[in-house]
């Protein structure tokens, strides 16, 4: 057997689950709220529904999976970062559509941001600048300045 055959040939990441309680309301916050573009609404398995969303031009796509897959247990983490040309417009465009900041501003040198995997932690000095934010289910993302 070849090297090659022997190494996984996982190639990238495809899709991100999200888990939502009403994947209407999901879809609107993420396309309305935050400018994603719905990529897959189709119904699956005995009437289940699969919907995808992701930001303009993202190879990545967000899946916001109903509880029909199973309830998650729940916590604070942020298990997913977004990148943005313009932090500092983002952060502003979010507050004013009425999301759900973590952070008071943005995180940058001299300043500081919640802890990714506890809010019970603050990290300095934050390079690149960025903010975190929750959806309507609480699940908590990073932008992160590019």
């Amino acid at each position: 057997m070849s090297e090659k055959q022997k190494k996984p040939q996982i190639k990238q990441v495809g899709t991100v689950f999200v888990a939502v309680s009403d994947q209407d309301k999901a879809l609107e916050f993420y396309t309305s709220k935050l400018g994603f573009e719905k990529r897959v609404d189709a119904i699956y398995s005995d009437g289940m529904r699969w919907v995808e969303v992701a930001p303009v031009d993202s190879t990545i796509n967000l899946a916001l999976v109903s509880y029909q897959e199973g309830k998650p247990s729940k916590d604070d983490r942020t298990c997913c970062a977004f990148s943005s040309n313009d932090i500092e417009a983002d952060f502003k465009r979010l507050q004013e559509n009425g999301v759900e900041l973590v952070d008071d501003e943005v995180g940058k040198k001299g300043t500081s941001r919640l802890g990714l995997f506890s809010t019970s932690i603050e990290v300095e000095n934050p390079v690149p600048a960025q903010f975190s934010f929750r959806d309507p289910d609480g699940n908590r993302f990073l932008i992160v300045g590019v």
